[in-house]
């Protein structure tokens, strides 16, 4: 059986990958990846992605405004974004709040999130959102406001067990990715035994949240040598997360497929 793999949440425009992109790509079609949802972060990046997604059918587009990066937005970056949205199929994201960056300015954070999650949900667009330190204040938000029919997804979701029946609710999904395999995240994969099957999702977050050694199939190095997450790494992703959820791995894959599909099929090119 041929298990197709799906990466939920990554940055393959992200510079630290630059030197090795066409081979990532390359590799993944050869190791049955089907999709991975790339997502950009402030607006110099999002023609990046956008010029991803025209050269590789396998790539999800996915625009938005982190909170890291929303004091450097410039005055047109709304109509920036809905020029991104409109010229083919894309979700939006990464968005969100952080409460954990030094000197946070969460106000800020908010107005931000809420105008692109408000086009998200006036689009039923999927949406990729980031939170650190900040759950209650994204659950309150998110209560209150209209939510896409779709779903969105909490990326490598370290909220705590107790909220996910509530963001479940909402129409969240929830991803896992390898490096919740570390030793020192184990209390925090142990929340993942919580979420609803139909409610999971797998990522990478290349080139961030490195996997342990084990799970680090294809190495990378950035220009300055340090080592970074490889997008080809899903794979193995998906077979630890399998044992530890003591199943196969055709059968979580199965299950994730019908997630994935649920929450991005609408924005995928067949």
């Amino acid at each position: 059986m041929n298990t197709a793999f799906l990466d939920s949440h990554n940055h393959l425009q992200d510079a630290q990958l630059a030197p090795h992109r066409d081979a990532i790509l390359a590799e993944l079609q050869g190791r049955n990846v089907a999709r991975m949802v790339v997502n950009g972060t402030q607006e110099s990046d999002w023609p990046a992605v956008q010029e991803l997604a025209r050269k590789s059918s396998m790539i999800v587009p996915s625009y938005g405004l982190h909170p890291w990066f929303v004091r450097e937005r410039t005055e047109d970056w709304k109509k920036s974004l809905e020029r991104h949205l409109g010229e083919a199929p894309a979700g939006v994201g990464e968005i969100g709040l952080d409460r954990w960056i030094e000197g946070y300015d969460l106000p800020q954070q908010e107005e931000v999130f809420l105008w692109q999650w408000r086009l998200a949900a006036e689009r039923n667009l999927p949406v990729s959102v980031h939170c650190l330190q900040a759950w209650g204040r994204l659950l309150e938000l998110l209560k209150r406001e209209p939510r896409p029919k779709c779903g969105f997804l909490l990326h490598s979701y370290g909220g705590p067990k107790e909220m996910i029946p509530s963001f479940a609710a909402l129409g969240a999904y929830f991803s896992v990715s390898g490096y919740f395999a570390n030793e020192r995240k184990a209390r925090q994969l142990e929340t993942f035994c919580h979420v609803p099957p139909e409610r999971l999702l797998i990522e990478t977050d290349a080139p961030d949240m490195l996997p342990p050694a084990n799970l680090i199939e294809h190495p990378l190095a950035d220009p300055a040598g340090k080592a970074v997450n490889n997008p080809a790494n899903i794979a193995a992703i998906y077979r630890w997360f399998a044992g530890t959820m003591n199943e196969s791995t055709e059968a979580l894959a199965s299950h994730v497929a019908q997630n994935f599909s649920r929450l991005f099929g609408g924005i995928v090119r067949k």
